[in-house]
């Protein structure tokens, strides 16, 4: 067979034409790729424009202890010789005082010395001491503490003629996405300035270190003493506040968001953070849950108590009502309504869009003053035991003083949970209250049995439980009977 050299002249120069096509589409496209998405070729000019800025802090704590505290102590080889009664013997020994030490680090941002850093940083200090990049050290005294975000505000005073290193610019964290690259700068183990780099890993962390988490997590490496130290953009603007570290893990870090530090900042400067409160005891909305109150919605939170004479209660806020809306705002979980309602003023007025047995209602609250203890919502010789794998009795007077309740208090409590029952896998314990069933109030044995024998056989158990003086739902999947 022959192939006329005309065609095969074509041929060729189409293959041709096609090879070069794609050569200099794979490479532009290629390398345009690359050239959106590579690393930066270096940190050190973002650093040499942060790094004075950062201060290293150094805390000391003075406390009383016995000289010889450490050989009588209880417990101790010395205690157990004398049969417990060291103090017997040798009585009360006068106490010393004994110095701690501990490090942090913290970052300037204003030029009259405020350093913002930490609360367990400088918390219970006697002597604080700041360290800047230069070397110059002052002694610094705290403006403000907010135990509940874990934030405080120091300050130093610049001597004479000697002007305070140019403080650092304060960035929008909600900005930050997942990817962004940041760097730590801090004095890990007193080395003194460290700088590490790494992205923001994820957006939003509850980790539990307190009401109010919303933690960045980033893989930049922070360890001990990198607590309060700043984490920058790459504009060189702080976007959060370096505070905890997965100690099991390698490149897990959580720092506090800059914007939650920007939004009690002003409070910060007059030593005094006040919180709106709604005076309301709140969970997460869970398929069971959702089930159990007969709904399909799957984002809003459960009130699960109401305080009396709180705001909410005078508003007519009631137990079992499922939030859905902040000023209009979807509300998407319990920790975000909480940094919301926190965040505003006591005195304003907000609206609430809430479900209540299947109907959407609106009501207004006045948002009281978040009280520094919040009071508890008011709320166990007969046992019965249940398919779910929980006993439960009466609430007698010795029981309710066993598990810390009131001796007035009514119900009943569970003084078993059966291992791997299904009352186990809703996380239910020993000495936890049943204050209602399906929606009905439950003040003792008798109750309990009503309310269980008119439940249908693939039912789902819905409980209001009280424990540690919080009262929360929890539902239980359908048991056999």
């Amino acid at each position: 067979m022959r192939i006329r050299g005309g065609n095969l002249s074509c041929i060729a120069r189409s293959a041709c034409f096609a090879v070069l096509f794609w050569s200099i589409f794979l490479f532009y496209g290629t390398t345009a790729h690359t050239a959106s998405f590579e690393a930066p070729a270096s940190f050190a000019n973002l650093v040499q424009a942060v790094e004075s800025s950062v201060v290293n802090i150094s805390t000391t704590q003075k406390t009383k202890q016995s000289p010889l505290q450490q050989f009588g102590g209880s417990g101790s080889p010395f205690d157990q010789f004398f049969g417990g009664q060291f103090k017997h013997f040798f009585g009360n020994i006068p106490q010393g005082e004994v110095e701690t030490h501990a490090l942090g680090s913290g970052f300037l941002i204003s030029n009259d010395g405020l350093i913002l850093t930490n609360n367990h940083v400088v918390d219970k200090a006697d002597q604080i001491t700041v360290k800047t990049f230069e070397g110059k050290e002052y002694s610094a005294k705290v403006v403000g503490r907010d135990p509940k975000t874990d934030l405080a505000l120091v300050r130093i005073t610049a001597d004479k003629g000697a002007p305070l290193p140019k403080p650092a610019l304060l960035g929008d964290s909600d900005a930050m996405r997942v990817g962004d690259w940041v760097i730590a700068v801090g004095n890990p183990f007193g080395l003194g300035n460290t700088v590490t780099a790494g992205i923001i890993s994820a957006r939003g962390r509850v980790i539990g270190a307190g009401p109010y988490d919303d933690f960045l997590q980033t893989d930049a490496a922070i360890n001990p003493g990198n607590s309060g130290g700043p984490l920058f953009n790459m504009q060189g603007q702080v976007v959060g506040i370096n505070t905890a570290i997965v100690a099991q893990g390698q490149g897990i870090g959580f720092a506090i968001p800059i914007n939650i530090a920007k939004s009690i900042l002003g409070q910060l400067k007059t030593g005094k953070v006040i919180r709106g409160w709604l005076g309301i005891m709140i969970q997460n909305i869970t398929p069971e849950l959702a089930k159990s109150f007969g709904t399909t919605v799957t984002k809003g939170v459960i009130v699960a108590d109401v305080v009396q004479e709180g705001p909410a209660a005078k508003a007519g806020i009631q137990r079992g009502d499922i939030i859905q809306t902040l000023e209009g705002q979807a509300v998407e979980n319990a920790a975000e309504l909480s940094r919301k309602i926190a965040a505003l003023k006591p005195g304003s007025e907000v609206s609430l869009g809430v479900l209540r047995n299947g109907k959407t209602i609106s009501t207004k609250v006045t948002l009281g003053t978040l009280p520094a203890k919040v009071p508890k919502a008011k709320a166990f010789e007969e046992k019965t035991q249940s398919a779910w794998g929980i006993t439960v009795q009466n609430l007698t007077p010795e029981l309710a003083q066993t598990f810390g309740f009131s001796a007035g208090e009514k119900g009943v409590v569970i003084t078993k949970v059966a291992e791997g029952s299904a009352a186990a896998e809703a996380m239910l314990r020993r000495g936890d209250v049943i204050k209602e069933v399906n929606r009905q109030t439950i003040q003792n044995i008798r109750d309990w049995k009503q309310t269980i024998e008119k439940m249908t056989k693939d039912e789902p158990l819905l409980l209001l439980v009280e424990r540690g003086g919080n009262t929360f739902y929890v539902a239980i999947k359908a048991a056999v009977h």
